[in-house]
């Protein structure tokens, strides 16, 4: 069963595989490079689906000073289109709605292919933006344009430690047509085990289904990628930093906490009954995390289907 099909039936148990565009600045030649380069590497892994991140400039949600400049990067649904057309997968595009007039993004969701296509909107970094169109209002276009594209939202186990209520956050975007969540990369196996209890409690009291949680995990090389991390707001629990940052080889030690972190969330998952997605998140240029990524799918993968 392919991935959009496993969704609809609120079905789990699948992997993808998490990258962002190369930058507006990268020559043409150079993009389809990259893009043949990734095809050929993601291929022997037999992926469930591939995530195109929309990068967008959070500083807004953060005034803090960033600890890498913001590089703007090409449109994923353009990269898509232009240079992973032959890519076998279905994709999911994420749409940062904040950067879109409501034309524009209707006239995307209008014109795709929902058994190749499915989509991710994410709303403005800041409650003080502005923006030209809420995620609300994007999701109800988008629902309109081409109702049968299937539509994920973004999950955030440390919002729900600090605020105590992204279940029903959750439980609200579900009701305006979000058929499946992915978290933001998660160091924090407790946080996500709270809200994935919270959420199927609050789902079995509403007498309705979950859909499946498709939890983020990346490999870190260095500290400065953990400093990184938590400008964007994700935590990292104190022992992680620490094993971290004594390592004789951080990006080993990174792995391994992944790797024990994705098999307890799937157990728990299970236990529950609530349908689960692995995404393995691939986004620095340095070859030795790139290729630890793609490592880390494959063992995954592995555990999943040798179940």
């Amino acid at each position: 069963m392919d991935l959009a099909a496993r969704i609809r039936d609120r079905q789990g148990r699948f992997v993808l595989f998490a990258l962002t565009p190369p930058r507006q600045s990268t020559a043409p030649e150079r993009v389809a490079e990259i893009a043949e380069a990734t095809k050929a590497r993601l291929r022997p892994l037999d992926l469930d689906g591939l995530v195109l991140y929309d990068i967008d400039d959070e500083s807004s949600r953060n005034p803090a000073e960033r600890p890498f400049p913001f590089t703007p990067t090409l449109d994923p649904a353009a990269y898509l289109s232009e240079d992973l057309g032959d890519w076998e997968t279905p994709v999911v595009v994420y749409r940062a709605v904040g950067k879109y007039q409501p034309g524009s993004l209707e006239e995307w969701v209008g014109e795709q292919d929902v058994a190749r296509t499915l989509s991710v909107l994410v709303g403005a970094a800041s409650s003080d933006s502005q923006p030209a169109l809420t995620l609300g209002e994007a999701q109800q276009l988008a629902t309109t344009a081409n109702p049968d594209l299937l539509l994920g939202g973004v999950a955030i186990p440390e919002r729900h430690t600090r605020r105590g209520n992204e279940h029903e956050r959750l439980l609200a975007k579900q009701a305006a047509g979000c058929r499946f969540f992915v978290t933001q990369v998660v160091y924090d196996v407790n946080a996500a085990k709270n809200l994935v209890s919270d959420y199927a409690y609050a789902c079995r009291d509403a007498g309705i289904a979950p859909v499946p949680i498709v939890f983020t995990f990346s490999v870190c090389g260095s500290m400065k990628t953990l400093e990184f991390l938590r400008w964007l707001g994700v935590d990292v629990p104190r022992w992680i930093e620490n094993d971290l940052r004594h390592a004789e080889d951080t990006l080993q030690a990174s792995f391994e906490q992944a790797l024990a972190a994705a098999t307890e969330l799937v157990a728990y998952c299970e236990r529950l009954g609530v349908p689960f997605g692995l995404n393995i998140e691939s986004v620095s240029i340095r070859k030795v995390e790139i290729e630890a990524s793609v490592e880390l799918a494959s063992r995954l993968i592995e555990q999943l289907r040798g179940a």
